[in-house]
């Protein structure tokens, strides 16, 4: 972006209407869809309540997996609406296994869309996408993936996972604003949602943001909130500069060098690499200490570390490794800070090796 020539935080100009088509096919690009993207004017949360809005109505069931509390949010959106819903719920804070996926849609009812979390910032984990996605287009189920902590971190190529429709917000891997998110949406998606009464004239119904493709992506619906779109602008600037695969393999550097610097102090992660998510590491805190002792003594150091929430089971601590976070020096901070923490709390923790193992992963 050029020299904006105003002060960011009032007297905002319009964002430019020609530009939110380029804003949507640039997020198309990161998405690797060639389906209609829409922007949404708040937070990725209500970009997930209005596809549940707009899916939800007596008919169509739906078969909802829950690995955290946005799981349990869509199920609840989908019920309120009139769709018939069944909750497959992993065990607490940990990933769905695909054999759970299977039994429901071999043994229960017809599933007309299945949804679920791709990553999970409350515990660390990352649920067996690509496996899931085979199961559900195998019986033509129209899919529905929250990939807000994942797209940035994990590969993500929704034609070729046949995802209908996926939500981001690129407030975490892609380093943006919170207050915008967006939608990649499939031409079955959008059968589905125009059928049988879909809501009109509401901040949730995405048969309003249809209008806006079909008359040429010109204005947004409503009154946009500039500021978040000129961030967005800034945003993407940057993930193209330093090119979507360096930015996933940015992530999954910080991740392995989080897990091998925990290793080096004698702590086990939450869950294994291959269901782990590259965003956030959690780990289970050693029996006898409460998490918010560690992370109290963590942030005396400087270093915010954080507790795990919603579903997952008490005791555990997240390690962030976010969006600019995902570098050398924060990764060796937080690591160091939890060693820090446990020795302060008469736990044994070789400090010394934790940092040269985060140099090690990062050497190679």
């Amino acid at each position: 972006m050029s020299d904006l020539g105003w002060n960011p935080l009032h007297g905002v100009p319009s964002y430019p209407v020609e530009r939110y088509a380029v804003l949507a096919d640039r997020i198309g690009g990161i998405l690797r869809s060639r389906s209609d993207i829409v922007l949404v004017q708040a937070e990725a949360v209500v970009a997930l309540e209005a596809v549940a809005v707009s899916l939800a109505r007596p008919g169509p069931s739906a078969l909802n997996i829950v690995t955290s509390p946005y799981g349990g949010w869509f199920g609840q959106w989908l019920r309120r609406g009139g769709a018939a819903v069944q909750d497959i719920v992993a065990e607490p804070g940990l990933p769905i296994e695909i054999e759970a996926v299977a039994r429901a849609l071999n043994t229960g009812p017809p599933v007309d869309v299945l949804a679920l979390v791709h990553a999970e910032s409350a515990s660390g984990i990352l649920n067996p996408l690509p496996e899931i996605l085979a199961l559900a287009r195998a019986r033509g189920i129209v899919t529905v993936v929250d990939a807000v902590a994942s797209v940035g971190g994990h590969q993500l190529d929704v034609d070729h996972l046949g995802i209908d429709i996926a939500v981001i917000g690129p407030q975490k891997a892609l380093g943006g604003p919170a207050g915008v998110s967006a939608l990649s949406l499939s031409p079955r998606a959008w059968d589905l949602i125009l059928s049988g009464g879909a809501p009109r004239d509401s901040i949730l119904s995405l048969a309003d943001l249809r209008t806006w493709v079909d008359g040429g992506r010109r204005a947004l619906p409503g009154t946009p909130a500039p500021l978040e779109f000129f961030a967005l602008e800034a945003a993407l600037d940057r993930i193209e500069a330093e090119g979507l695969e360096n930015v996933v393999t940015r992530h999954a550097l910080a991740a392995s060098a989080t897990r091998a610097g925990l290793a080096a102090l004698g702590a086990s992660a939450w869950v294994s690499a291959a269901k782990a998510s590259n965003l956030v590491t959690a780990v289970p805190v050693p029996e006898g200490l409460a998490p918010a002792a560690l992370i109290a003594a963590a942030g005396r150091l400087g270093v915010e570390l954080t507790e795990s929430v919603g579903t997952t089971p008490a005791g555990l601590v997240r390690l962030n490794h976010t969006g600019p976070r995902a570098s050398f020096h924060t990764v060796l901070s937080n690591v160091v800070a939890y060693g820090a923490a446990l020795r302060q709390a008469g736990h044994p923790s070789d400090i010394a090796a934790a940092a040269e193992a985060v140099s090690v992963v990062y050497s190679r």
